[in-house]
């Protein structure tokens, strides 16, 4: 019996199983920069500035104005895990924190009772393209948790786990770890309220790269009550079980069985996303995520009154500068990180 439960399509945006909320998957194709970081003006022609997602010439702005990305807006009630796979984000938030990562790196920011932040996109390469490839992921919180104090957790690329798995015909398979434990290894901590630093909670969040018709087996889980999905977004084709998950086909997969892939033809990424589901009621609107339609009027309510703590920065759309100034993090609490 085959442990594909059903398959959907897939986009720009991921439908996803509780606890997962939500999965957007940006590939974005920028060309060379400016030394203000955005594209050159010419390139700009028909976009409607500060609202595009029109995907003109393989690449949007979306909120940016100059540097492309997302300025200042806020979040209740919820997580969001940003991983960055090519290019680079530049990040800025109400608790004073800031970090410019990718190549690999994660982000993780328990939004808890409320946090504004900004994400940019900076084109540091003036002479040549800037692609741009990052998946940002909601994790819900339960109703305990909604109204933890927000919290903001680098998983830099060199501190990720990564495993190689070879079949008997020498075809490799490599397993990135954004979340959760794979056989004995186990990725980076998450934040301390998140519902993935809840043993119970079983959250896997796995990059899966195959090579052509490489055969890799997915471990199974302790209980049927986790909830898996397979997510094939790049590549040929993974068959799974028997069953042929297409690139740009997603799967929902039983947990407690293990679960044969076959890579296609051509090399091909996957993202596993497993999670033992909260199963509470679920009320969102825009960036707030709540239990109840009362909840997200108090969130609005105290986003107008506080603004969250504030917005410590002087515009709403910051970036880092030039690319002299490398991967960082600043962490609310004034720690520096380099890489």
């Amino acid at each position: 019996m085959t442990t594909v439960l059903q398959k959907f399509e897939i986009g720009a945006q991921w439908p996803t199983l509780d606890p997962f909320l939500f999965t957007a998957h940006h590939n974005d194709h920028y060309p060379a920069g400016t030394p203000s970081r955005g594209p050159d003006p010419a390139e700009l022609h028909g976009r409607e500035m500060g609202s595009d997602f029109s995907g003109q010439d393989g690449w949007s702005m979306y909120h940016g104005q100059n540097v492309p990305g997302f300025p200042q807006h806020p979040h209740r009630g919820f997580e969001t895990i940003t991983y960055v796979r090519q290019g680079f984000c530049d990040h800025t938030d109400s608790m004073g924190a800031a970090a410019r990562f990718g190549q690999g790196d994660a982000q993780w920011v328990t939004t808890g009772s409320g946090v504004v932040h900004a994400e940019m996109f900076p084109l540091l390469n003036e002479d040549d393209e800037n692609p741009l490839e990052l998946f940002q992921i909601w994790l819900n919180l339960p109703a305990h948790d909604k109204m933890v104090p927000a919290y903001f957790t680098m998983l830099w690329s060199e501190d990720t786990p990564r495993i190689v798995r070879k079949d008997r015909k020498n075809r490799r398979t490599l397993v990135t770890l954004i979340a959760g434990s794979f056989g004995d290894a186990s990725a980076q901590l998450p934040p301390p309220n998140s519902w993935a630093s809840k043993v119970q909670a079983g959250i896997g969040i796995w990059h899966i790269q195959m090579q052509p018709n490489a055969e890799f087996e997915l471990p199974h889980t302790e209980s049927a009550d986790i909830n898996r999905a397979i997510y094939v977004f790049d590549g040929s084709w993974i068959e799974v079980d028997g069953v042929e998950v297409e690139s740009g086909m997603g799967a929902v997969l039983r947990s407690d069985v293990p679960t044969k892939l076959i890579a296609g033809d051509d090399p091909v990424d996957a993202m596993v996303l497993q999670g033992r589901p909260i199963g509470e009621p679920v009320a969102q609107y825009g960036p707030f995520v709540m239990n109840t339609e009362a909840e997200i009027r108090q969130a609005f309510a105290d986003y107008q009154q506080t603004q969250f703590g504030g917005w410590p920065w002087p515009q709403d759309d910051p970036d880092h500068g030039d690319a002299s100034q490398g991967r960082f993090a600043r962490h609310a609490d004034g720690r520096v990180e380099k890489r």
